[in-house]
């Protein structure tokens, strides 16, 4: 029986290997994250009001369009990494990313240019991700022996996943200094691990030179990038509607985008040497495995959102937090959850090395599910130490999942198709949180629509807002109000206050409107309504994981 690759390799090699990816996994995804809790300070340093008429566009692209690009991108460069070798693509997305990086803190322009800047380059950050992303997986298959493969890619997919909440601290702390700092941060760590890379990593596995499938790569780029816009679209407002997935455009890509990638899947069955194999999809455990990424994905990037909005739009001001401190103290409480994927994701990633997979990938997203239903349970104004408990819960149940998934699916390819595979895996994982947004969101809005508009229209006449400044703040769109307590700004405030309507009233209930306890016990009972949808959809899209992670079957050892 031929050894398996990597298995004669120097212990010394398979360690540079892992600490160097998994630099370069983390980077990509805190930058994922990093922005999100950024937003107020970046939006004030370019001198842009979030909540003007269209501006709300470029706010969700700032977050968007990292997710989409690297949705889009990773499939077909871990194929181009099996094609010209996966560590020159990796080490060239060190150099993108780190130069990205540098173009974003020196943004020279303001307002409208300012945010454009920041979009364009942060699409080509995303580009430098989505190699690193793409490719960090297959150099480590080939680097260890299967019977460490899960250990490395533990360690490796944790780091990914804990960037992801690391970045909402790290954003936090480092905007209240300078919003350029968001983007610097990664420049040191960038030049560090491109020379590191270049220097230390080689290629151990034989390339495979083939022609590119231009056919596959514009299909399934551009078809997937047409929805995932759609999406994006989708959760803004359209005329007198809170969304706009009535649009026109956004039907047009929706249908449009799956049109594609079923033209996409009718190519890949008939040429020679497709960018996808779909061949792969015969393997139960790289189809289960992949599934039940995607769907954990698409359940915990709407958790992930939720949580932001639940801690800094109701929770923090209610317990004396000032509207402008929320964002660095949501990213501070929400610790459990990388404490969770940090204690469970190395741990059981080893013990499936010895144990089998099945065991820890369907236990961990039974207790993922769980924890959703925990949540779902709790007040808006709960006890701290119930909400801990429950995302570090969530937390274990994800690194339970994750290490042992990724070994399964890495480990049921052919040597030739592992960057390809790598790049598939990220696509479910990077599109399962593209979609959370869209869903989640709208979800949360669906629920809020039905109920926010009159409460708050009867809590501004309360407190003697006339009625007809009470009823057109009630009549703006609940994405707007929501977008406000995210971007860590007092609704009341933002809504008002350039109404002039705030002068007229008596300083009695001026205070009580602009007050850091009005707005969360007027949105508590939409909020509490919309949040309940979401968090009973995201049980049941980890519940449906778990299922899916069981039709990999047989010896658990041997998936």
């Amino acid at each position: 029986m031929p050894a398996e690759p990597g298995s004669a390799r120097p212990d010394r090699y398979k360690w540079v290997a892992l600490s160097n990816t998994t630099l370069g996994m983390f980077m990509a995804t805190v930058d994922a994250s990093i922005v999100i809790i950024s937003l107020p300070a970046i939006f004030r340093g370019i001198h842009l009001d979030p909540f003007a008429a269209g501006n709300i566009s470029y706010l969700l692209w700032i977050i968007m369009g990292y997710l989409l690009v690297t949705a889009v991108l990773v499939v077909t460069l871990g194929r181009l990494g099996d094609i010209v070798g996966r560590v020159r693509i990796y080490n060239l997305g060190f150099v993108i990313f780190t130069l990205a990086s540098v173009a974003l803190s020196l943004d020279p322009a303001l307002g409208t240019a300012g945010a454009i800047w920041l979009i364009v380059w942060r699409l080509v950050q995303a580009i430098g991700g989505s190699m690193l992303m793409a490719n960090s997986a297959a150099i480590l298959t080939d680097a260890f022996p299967a019977s460490q493969r899960g250990t490395a890619l533990g360690v490796n997919q944790i780091a990914a996943l804990a960037g992801q909440f690391i970045g909402l601290v790290l954003g936090g702390i480092l905007s209240v200094w300078d919003w350029r700092a968001v983007f610097w941060i990664n420049v040191p760590f960038g030049i560090i691990g491109t020379i590191w890379a270049y220097r230390s990593l080689r290629e151990v596995s034989a390339r495979h030179p083939a022609r590119i499938d231009w056919w596959g790569n514009t299909t399934f780029a551009v078809g997937l990038g047409i929805l995932l816009i759609a999406i994006t679209y989708g959760i803004q407002p359209y005329g007198g509607h809170p969304m706009g997935w009535t649009r026109p455009t956004v039907l047009g890509g929706l249908i449009g985008g799956v049109a594609l990638l079923a033209v996409f899947v009718l190519i890949e069955s008939r040429v020679a040497q497709p960018m996808v194999r779909l061949a792969l999809f015969r393997s139960r455990a790289f189809t289960a495995g992949n599934l039940a990424a995607l769907l954990a994905s698409i359940a915990r990037g709407g958790m992930q959102f939720m949580l932001i909005i639940w801690l800094q739009g109701i929770w923090l001001p209610l317990h004396g937090y000032d509207y402008a401190d929320t964002p660095l103290w949501a990213g501070i409480f929400l610790l459990p959850l990388m404490v969770g994927f940090l204690l469970a994701g190395p741990l059981c990633g080893y013990l499936s090395d010895r144990y089998g997979v099945l065991y820890f990938t369907t236990g961990g997203l039974l207790v993922f599910a769980a924890s959703f239903i925990g949540l779902l349970l709790l007040p808006l104004n709960f006890p701290y130490w119930a909400f801990a408990l429950l995302i570090l819960l969530n937390g274990i149940g994800s690194g339970m999942f994750s290490a042992p998934n990724t070994s399964a699916i890495m480990s049921a390819v052919p040597p030739e198709h592992r960057g390809a595979a790598s790049g598939m895996r990220a696509t479910f994982q990077n599109s399962g949180m593209s979609l959370s947004i869209g869903i989640f969101f709208s979800l949360l809005i669906a629920g809020l629509a039905s109920r926010l508009p009159e409460t708050l229209a009867t809590g501004l006449r309360a407190q003697g807002v006339p009625a007809a400044a009470a009823a057109h703040a009630a009549s703006l769109p609940p994405v707007s109000t929501v977008f406000t307590a995210f971007l860590g700004a007092n609704p009341m405030q933002t809504l008002l206050g350039p109404t002039g309507v705030l002068d007229s009233l008596s300083p009695a209930d001026r205070d009580t409107i602009t007050g850091d306890t009005f707005f969360p016990n007027l949105i508590s009972a939409p909020f509490h309504h919309g949040l309940t949808i979401v968090f009973a959809a995201a049980a049941g899209m980890a519940l449906l994981a778990a299922a899916a992670s069981l039709l990999r079957g047989g010896p658990p050892a041997e998936r």
